[in-house]
């Protein structure tokens, strides 16, 4: 059975240069970059030298970049290592569930949230930023692209409205990294976190942006590691995957390859349209990502594709990799005012480097038939039908 995978939102499969440079230092290239040897001295170069490739995809100094266990790291220590009891954070209510329940923790240590809902379009307004200012602000804290939808926030305006009023910015890029160009100074942010497996990199790994001067505190205590700002022996191999993954991905925004999966996804979209009834694409008129579709099927469940499309060895998703197996609709086209019918009807295609335009290809041949078939056997799309036939 051919497979074909479609939920590089979700994780992606390490790029063959990542692994084998992560190999190497789970052999003979193994040490502790805290030692003074030459063992220990190779690894802390290997380290270094990844820091380096972190703060080229990031714009900034070396010095500015630490490595964490991923994007859910880096957005708690964000949010704990700036805030206190007292303090006010302006979030949004589509940010990723490490935000969001980061957020909820800091409600039960005595901190104030003001969570903005977003338009039908998928977006924050700036204006409703400036509007949520309390004097007690402390942290503004809203990503710069979408998981689900894929729609690109306007993150300079919101770190312009930050600076203007003496108020942290921290920017979730996990899911813009490696799609789109990141440079902090442009965007204004003080913090910016991003995750490895979502770059073609390994799972456990991250890195975080801290602008110089920020009051950041450590969330983990220990030893002199990363400056002091995060304790522990590092993650050689994973820190060395993530520097080449970082370097694969400002290389794929320079050679045409995420122009080339922007194509794909928009022939993807506008063949579907046009083959597939009652169909639209979430967050469609906004600025988005290139490789990210969110598809509204009218009359189907999410899981039924799901499952019908796995079995043609085909993978997508319904949503956040978070939150597979809940219940509830999807909370980002909730707060963009969508709808529980539409949210559980809502599938994510997301394209990675690893695909073809060959894959491409086999997921128009297998969904349009796919979604007819599930149609055919919906008791509930049937009398729909014998409705509309009768008026």
């Amino acid at each position: 059975m051919r497979l074909a995978y479609f939920d590089n939102n979700a994780t992606t499969p390490a790029l063959p240069n990542v692994v084998e440079g992560m190999m190497n230092r789970f052999t003979d290239g193994f040490g502790n970059p805290s030692s003074a040897y030459a063992r220990g001295r190779d690894a802390r170069a290997a380290v270094e030298a990844a820091r380096e490739s972190l703060a080229k995809l990031f714009g900034c100094a070396p010095s500015e970049v630490i490595f964490t266990s991923g994007g859910t790291e880096g957005d708690n220590n964000a949010i704990f290592g700036l805030c206190g009891p007292g303090d006010h954070i302006i979030t949004s209510a589509i940010e990723h569930d490490a935000i969001l329940n980061s957020c909820r923790a800091f409600e039960r240590q005595g901190g104030k949230v003001t969570r903005l809902a977003a338009s039908v379009s998928g977006l924050i307004d700036p204006e409703a930023v400036r509007q949520s200012l309390q004097p007690n602000t402390k942290l503004i804290s809203l990503m710069m692209a979408n998981n689900e939808t894929g729609v690109i926030q306007p993150v300079e305006e919101f770190g312009a409205i930050a600076a203007n009023a003496d108020v942290w910015f921290h920017t979730d890029a996990v899911q813009a990294a490696g799609k789109m160009p990141i440079a902090v100074n442009r965007i204004g942010c003080d913090l910016l976190s991003i995750s490895a497996h979502k770059i073609h990199g390994p799972q456990g790994v991250g890195a975080l942006y801290i602008r110089r001067g920020t009051p950041l505190k450590p969330m983990i205590h220990g030893g002199p590691q990363e400056r002091g700002h995060r304790a522990g022996t590092e993650n050689l191999p994973g820190i060395v995957g993530l520097g080449l993954a970082a370097e694969a991905a400002m290389a794929g925004l320079a050679d045409g390859t995420m122009d080339r999966i922007r194509s794909w996804r928009d022939r993807l979209e506008t063949t579907l349209l046009g083959a597939i009834d009652a169909l639209d694409v979430n967050g469609g008129a906004a600025p988005r990502v290139g490789n990210t579709s969110s598809l509204f099927i009218e009359d189907i469940l999410a899981e039924a594709v799901v499952v019908a499309l796995d079995q043609r060895g085909i993978s997508v998703s319904s949503g956040s990799a978070c939150a597979t197996g809940s219940r509830e609709p999807s909370h980002v086209l909730m707060a963009m005012g969508l709808g529980a019918p539409r949210a559980r009807s809502t599938i994510r295609i997301s394209i990675g480097k690893q695909n073809t335009a060959d894959d491409i290809d086999y997921l128009l041949s297998v969904l349009p038939e796919t979604i007819c078939h599930l149609r055919e056997a919906s008791p509930l799309y049937q009398r729909k039908m014998r409705g509309m036939t009768r008026k």
